[in-house]
């Protein structure tokens, strides 16, 4: 069972992802997510400790940080608008201090007294949420975070009578947190807007009329209404009218599509002008929407490499700095050091060491980066995917449905002597009736005849084989040469350029269809586009013969191809290809769900997809372009540097500071900006991430 816990005040997507490893260690509980962008923390537990679970959640969020509040889910938007006003406030605060700060350093000397009052005012003012925080955080017994050092460093600097040192590292701190929390905001709102596309409602038809019902109470085959401008509320078939669509919140395109009687209408798409009468094809659990809304919310379930170094790093990292400043102070001081000189520089050190910058931007980086390509119609559904997308050195597709329209057309019907083409067609039409393969739904299509299953039987279909069924009384063999050979019927193998469905009744041969498909226009760019982006190897899988695959590849100028390939053929070609590097696949079957599974990363095509294939990938496409590979790839790379930028930059100039603070030569400005300005800078340069543009299509991919 889950249950939805509402956060409020949590500003951090590092403290999110700490959080949820902390939730996933209490006793009984099965998995949790940190929705970050929603605020909220899914529970799953046993139904019947489910209450019991909760509590200890609750008091594990509670402990683990005491500034992020626990919301009934019905008080969000009053919280929301607390949240709100409690950061506009806390920027009324900082500015006051500023002024009482100024003020004290303007009046005479003489007035030593009203100086030192208006500047423990200004402490105060801008420094109390810090001091509560640690307090709190302390009493539950978790130290060395940033608001126990910024807490130590500036009543040190109080003792030491450094009035306007401690008040500008709460000021600066303060103003830090005040924009990042802007900038960490912006980013939440892009993807917050990718889980407002699901509709709250539906316009069911009902005895000539119409009613308003949950998307929950819709089964398939229902009738509904879609108006101009309302959202499609489930995937469903058009049984009336015509509309545009803006498909922008799915595919990330901005062209609307035309639709009309008998096309398919994914849901979150949003009506154009037309009314629609549609019917439902799949129900709220299965339905587009909802798979985009659950992967979104999932995407930090699986931590990058780079995540799982910077939190272990971190954890070792400031009980370590935080002894060195101590031996800073001390060492000196028994060594016949003035104290204060020593105790002033082992504070400056305290606040150069908070490695907040890192825990912040690196999860902010792939959070952005996880936005930028669900924009652009492409679903991640884990930072470590993202990142092992950047390392892709070999991409290899499918051929039918991925490269190709998947749109089969019977060209040819042979028959040999002693047969017709009719009849050559009637049976392998009624062989594959059962069958939902594309190429078989072509051939029952060409045959324009209704079908009496009643003639079918025995019905076994041989997964990349054909199908072997008794129609009318008689066994028929219907499919590739391999299977007419595992029969040892005598047959002459057809040298076409398509693909080739051969029959053979009661034990002989009698002729075959030839079925043809049509290459994508996006398709002739893939190439092109995925070496630009640093891809070495495009290949190719398929199970059509050696004259189709070589067809395809010389037109697509692919390095390689593998034809005649079974499911499990396609998993061992995968092997020996994997050596060379990182390898993605793309595929949009049945079929290929075994080797989307096993390879390094997997990405379907969602807008042609079976429910299968999107299953077992790592990576959804949400549309039917394969270029989209190239894109996806862009961003990935584009992220992994951003966060190699934030890294190193931020290591490099923390030793640099805490170098020049443990020899006096850094003061606690240099130290602010080492903390607050670089976890800043490093939060601005992540939501870099964030933005995309197509360079040939000058599209660009930003936040709204």
């Amino acid at each position: 069972m889950k249950k939805e816990i509402q956060l409020s005040r949590i500003h951090c997507v590092g403290c999110a992802v700490n959080l949820e490893d902390k939730v996933r260690e209490v006793e009984g509980v099965k998995s949790a997510v940190v929705d970050f962008a929603a605020k909220k923390v899914i529970v799953e537990a046993d139904g019947k400790e489910i209450k019991e679970v909760v509590k200890r959640v609750e008091k594990c969020i509670t402990k683990f940080d005491s500034s992020i509040r626990i919301v009934d889910t019905s008080q969000r938007e009053k919280a929301e608008k607390r949240e709100k006003f409690q950061k506009w406030f806390g920027l009324a605060k900082i500015i006051f201090a500023g002024v009482l700060t100024l003020v004290g350093y303007l009046l005479p000397a003489k007035i030593e007294w009203l100086k030192i009052t208006l500047y423990m005012l200004a402490y105060v003012s801008v420094g109390l949420d810090v001091l509560y925080a640690a307090a709190k955080n302390i009493i539950h017994g978790k130290m060395l975070d940033e608001n126990f050092l910024m807490s130590v460093a500036t009543i040190g600097a109080l003792c030491l009578q450094q009035w306007i040192e401690a008040i500008a590292v709460m000021f600066l701190y303060s103003i830090g947190e005040f924009f990042q929390e802007l900038a960490v905001g912006r980013s939440r709102k892009r993807v917050q807007s990718l889980l407002k596309i699901k509709a709250e409602c539906a316009n069911k038809v009902v005895d000539g009329g119409e009613e308003v019902v949950s998307l929950d109470s819709l089964k398939v085959g229902d009738i509904i209404r879609i108006k101009a401008g309302e959202k499609v509320p489930l995937d469903c078939k058009v049984l009336e009218g015509q509309s545009y669509l803006n498909m922008a919140a799915i595919t990330g395109e901005s062209r609307e599509v035309f639709v009309k009687q008998g096309d398919e209408l994914l849901s979150g798409c949003i009506n154009g002008e037309g009314v629609l009468l549609a019917s439902i094809t799949k129900t709220e659990k299965d339905s587009t929407v909802t798979k985009i809304v659950e992967m979104v919310e999932n995407a930090t379930k699986t931590k990058a490499k780079t995540e799982k170094f910077i939190t272990k790093f971190a954890k070792w990292y400031t009980p370590i700095v935080v002894g060195v400043a101590v031996l800073l102070a001390v060492v000196p001081w028994l060594c016949g050091q003035a104290f204060s000189v020593w105790l002033y520089r082992a504070l400056t050190f305290l606040v150069v060491s908070c490695p907040c910058a890192l825990i912040i931007s690196i999860p902010l980086g792939y959070f952005a980066g996880i936005g930028a390509e669900a924009h652009n119609g492409v679903l991640i559904k884990g930072s470590t995917y993202l990142e092992m997308l950047a390392k892709v050195s070999t991409v290899a597709f499918d051929k039918t449905g991925t490269l190709t329209e998947g749109n089969f057309v019977v060209d040819k019907v042979f028959a040999k002597k002693g047969t017709t083409q009719k009849e050559v067609l009637e049976l392998v039409a009624y062989a594959e009736s059962f069958s939902n393969h594309r190429i078989a739904k072509s051939i029952v299509a060409a045959f324009e005849k209704p079908i009496n299953t009643a003639f079918v039987e025995d019905y076994t279909e041989r997964a990349g084989l054909g199908v072997e069924v008794t129609l009318f009384g008689e066994l028929c063999v219907v499919g590739k040469a391999e299977l007419l050979k595992e029969h040892e019927i005598k047959f002459e193998e057809a040298e076409e350029v398509g693909t080739v469905v051969y029959l053979a009744k009661s034990g002989k041969y009698m002729g075959y269809v030839r079925v043809s498909d049509k290459i994508k226009e996006d398709s002739f760019s893939v190439v092109e586009k995925l070496k630009a982006c640093g891809v070495k190897t495009v290949t190719m899988f398929t199970g059509d013969n050696e004259d189709v695959a070589n067809s395809v590849a010389n037109e697509l100028n692919l390095d390689a191809y593998y034809a005649g390939l079974l499911p499990e053929g396609k998993v061992e070609s995968l092997k020996e290809i994997k050596k060379e590097g990182t390898m993605a696949f793309v595929g949009d079957g049945i079929n290929d769900a075994p080797v989307l599974a096993s390879v390094d990363v997997g990405i379907s095509m969602g807008g042609v997809g079976s429910d299968v294939a999107i299953e077992a990938s790592d990576v959804v496409i949400m549309t039917d372009q394969p270029s989209k590979v190239a894109d996806a790839i862009k961003i990935a790379k584009k992220t992994r540097k951003v966060i190699y930028e934030n890294v190193i930059g931020i290591l490099l100039v923390k030793v640099a500071v805490l170098i020049l603070s443990a020899f006096g030569l850094s003061g606690m400005w240099l130290a602010i900006f080492a903390d607050v300005g670089l976890s800043l800078l490093a939060v601005l340069n992540s939501l870099r991430a964030m933005i995309y543009k197509d360079k040939k299509k000058g599209k660009k991919s930003t936040s709204k």
